[in-house]
């Protein structure tokens, strides 16, 4: 089984609609048993929150399922945990590096750089680009997927 975790700022954006955006794309695929797919934060600011109402509305509206989110941190341990630690943007690949002080493995990356164009996913928290946030995460999710399957 594949472990895949998908780190932001606060969990209540960015990485909770990758989580749910890529736990629906492999059961479409009738994969969800190869995957194990979770979410957290860098920071403490949003610890135990929900996800973020216009994220949900976004998800809805998109057709993604979803469950109550308790957002979290990441830890030290999920360096061992998880075989993908996924960005979402620059800042976050810092700040994991204050957490977890090295990434022998590789196991450290930025969601974008699986595609052909690789950049930071915005925060929507800020930017209220949700539709934008949601088209990047397909993108990239898209491209990891391909990336990780067998060919």
């Amino acid at each position: 089984m594949m472990k895949v975790l998908f780190v932001c700022h606060g969990n209540i954006c960015r990485s909770v609609m990758a989580e749910y955006i890529f736990k629906d794309m492999v059961a479409k695929k009738g994969l969800s048993s190869s995957f194990y797919i979770a979410s957290c934060a860098t920071s403490n600011e949003e610890i135990g929150n929900d996800i973020y109402p216009p994220a949900k509305r976004k998800l809805q509206a998109e057709g993604i399922p979803f469950s109550r989110h308790h957002a979290r941190r990441i830890t030290v341990d999920d360096y061992d945990s998880f075989d993908y630690i996924l960005a979402m943007e620059s800042y976050n690949l810092r700040n994991i590096s204050y957490i977890i002080k090295s990434d022998p493995l590789g196991k450290i990356r930025l969601l974008m750089d699986f595609t052909s164009s690789p950049r930071d996913i915005a925060d929507p928290w800020y930017t209220g680009n949700f539709d934008r946030t949601y088209d990047d995460l397909v993108e990239g999710l898209e491209a990891f997927l391909s990336s990780v399957l067998p060919s």
